[in-house]
This record gives structure tokens, sequence and C-alpha cells, in this order.
């Protein structure tokens, strides 16, 4: 069974970073895409960046460019999503997600959230101002 665990969250100040992890396991090949999305409140789920587990393919929102980055350590079967020059509206739940087969996957489709097939159970970022 697959299973997606999230940490790194928490409160910080506008400007400041943090790093968020997603540990991943029960995955038997590495035939797999992972994705960060996040949710504030009142608002839906945005698809904040993706990574195959190759890493040939990394796909960013625009609201994040050039902000955040995302990387992938397979060794650890982690992937990390780092945070710079936060903003308050990036304050959200943060969750990883996982799309299996993304070797034949369209990955024009990775900021939807219906295109996953695992997620995890989010992490809370909140930057004040």
């Amino acid at each position: 069974e697959v299973q997606l665990v999230e940490s790194g969250g928490g409160l910080v100040q506008a400007g400041g970073s943090l790093r968020l992890s997603c540990a991943a396991s029960g995955f038997t090949n590495d035939d797999y895409a992972i994705s960060w999305f996040r949710q504030a409140p009142g608002k839906e789920r945005e698809g904040v960046s993706c990574i195959s587990s190759s890493s040939d393919s990394i796909y960013y929102a625009d609201s994040v460019k050039c902000r955040f980055t995302i990387s992938n350590d397979n060794a650890k079967n982690t992937v990390y999503l780092q945070m710079h020059r936060l903003k308050p509206e990036d304050t959200a739940v943060y969750y990883c997600a996982a799309h299996k087969s993304a070797k034949t996957w369209v990955f024009s489709l990775w900021a939807l959230w219906s295109e996953y097939d695992y997620w995890g159970q989010g992490t809370q970022v909140t930057v004040s101002s």
C-alpha cells in the first residue's frame, strides 16, 4: 500500500523559508510522479509543483516560480519542497500526491487534483505578515 507522509510545515514570517518533506512508501517501481498541492480556507486545491521520480519532468505554478524548488531524493524516497520568500498568500494546508504510471502520463495535466491516485494527510503552512 502506498503511503505519503508530509512534514515540515509551521509558522513563519513573511520573507522567510520552510522546507516541506513528503516521505513515500509502498511503490513497487519508479514509475510515478509526485506533486505538491495546497488549499487555503475557502479556496480550491491548487497545484504547486510536480516532479517525476527520475526528476526529468519538473513543473511549477506561476505563483511560486523562482521562490519554490522541488527535488527528489530517491535514496530516501522523499520529495522536498523548498520554499523561500514566503508570502501571507502562501498560507495553506500543503499536500503531496502521487500519480502512478507516470511514464504514460500527460504531464500537462499535473495541476489537476483528480489525476492523482494517492494523497498525504497534509501539513499546515502559515505565513504571518
